[in-house]
């Protein structure tokens, strides 16, 4: 088998129970995995009881999403071609697997996929992390076909096209091990959230490509390790924005991280209208952390700067998504300019 399917597992004993065993039943041909976050409920038991065809991987701590599975990857190293990351908030469906691997086996270019990502508990509409293939405006805040924002488009087929993007969502996505460990997988100081915006950015930096396969879908309930609503969730993601663009930015930097700060600042003065302090001092303490680590974020921004070859910029839209959004009310992916679009 050169496909390994791998749930990163913290305290999930209730989404293993629900979604494992279709996970099972849908998935042949492929290895599949639980890599484990230093669980303290029953994880580790069920499996064993209830699934022992299931290869469990024991990580020494819990270190988050991304060095959860560097750590459970690098384990794995050299056994399998493909590695699919899939959280266990996910219920597959029938034949899911063939297309994203097929897709890969088409071009070696081709670094990732996806599936279309439903919502799991409103399976007409697209789901908020990932939809039907991500991209991101030059601003750098990340949309997907099927969902702007907060507005998440009815699932119509609009959006069933094999498409080229610029991120795959790392709530399911296939990968080639080999361009995962070239690339040292995740960013482990993200934590969560972002990291694999972060990890395509750098991979199509070395002239890698990324595509969603509608053919395959799947169903994300979201949320199930942070509320989207969650302080927490707010930091993380405008912190790892702020990182993923010091790294992967090419252009003018201070001018490019300026005016984000600003734009933060009014994202910062909506929740103030809202009396949500609490999101606003997730904001603060997000922007406090980045200046903080910019001594390691220029490190990291060197070495990508030297080990890239030639940027794929396709899944770029060259225009302002709050332009769009805010002044134009354009609340669908084929609203938008297309002739933006790199």
């Amino acid at each position: 088998m050169k496909t390994a399917v791998v749930i990163l597992n913290w305290n999930g004993l209730s989404f293993l129970k629900q979604f494992l065993p279709t996970l099972i039943e849908f998935t042949a041909d492929a290895t599949i995995v639980v890599v484990d976050n230093q669980s303290s409920d029953e994880s580790l038991s069920f499996l064993r009881d209830n699934h022992p065809e299931v290869e469990v991987i024991l990580n020494e701590s819990n270190g988050g999403f991304a060095k959860g599975y560097n750590d459970g990857l690098n384990q794995l190293k050299g056994r399998f071609e493909y590695y699919v990351l899939i959280n266990s908030d996910i219920e597959v469906t029938q034949n899911w697997l063939v297309p994203l691997i097929e897709k890969l086996n088409t071009n070696p270019a081709i670094a990732g996929v996806q599936p279309k990502v439903l919502a799991f508990h409103k399976k007409t509409h697209f789901e908020h992390a990932g939809g039907s293939g991500g991209f991101i405006d030059k601003n750098f805040y990340p949309f997907c076909r099927g969902r702007i924002f907060d507005e998440v488009e009815e699932d119509l087929g609009q959006y069933d096209n094999d498409k080229e993007v610029f991120w795959t969502t790392g709530a399911c996505m296939a990968v080639r091990s080999d361009v995962y460990h070239q690339l040292n997988g995740l960013d482990e100081d993200f934590f969560a959230h972002m990291e694999e915006i972060d990890f395509c950015w750098r991979a199509k930096k070395m002239n890698h490509s990324f595509y969603v396969v509608p053919a395959s879908k799947v169903y994300h309930v979201g949320g199930g390790t942070l509320n989207y609503e969650s302080p927490r969730k707010t930091y993380l993601n405008f912190r790892n924005s702020l990182y993923t663009i010091h790294k992967n930015y090419d252009g003018w930097l201070f001018g490019k991280v300026f005016y984000r700060l600003i734009l933060d600042g009014v994202a910062a003065g909506k929740y103030l209208v809202g009396f949500d302090f609490k999101h606003i001092f997730a904001i603060v303490k997000a922007h406090n952390t980045y200046f903080r680590n910019i001594p390691t974020l220029r490190k990291k921004r060197k070495n990508i700067q030297q080990e890239s070859t030639q940027f794929n910029k396709a899944g770029l839209y060259k225009a302002s998504l709050l332009w769009a959004y805010f002044f134009k009310r354009i609340t669908k992916f084929e609203g938008l300019n297309k002739r933006f679009f790199s």
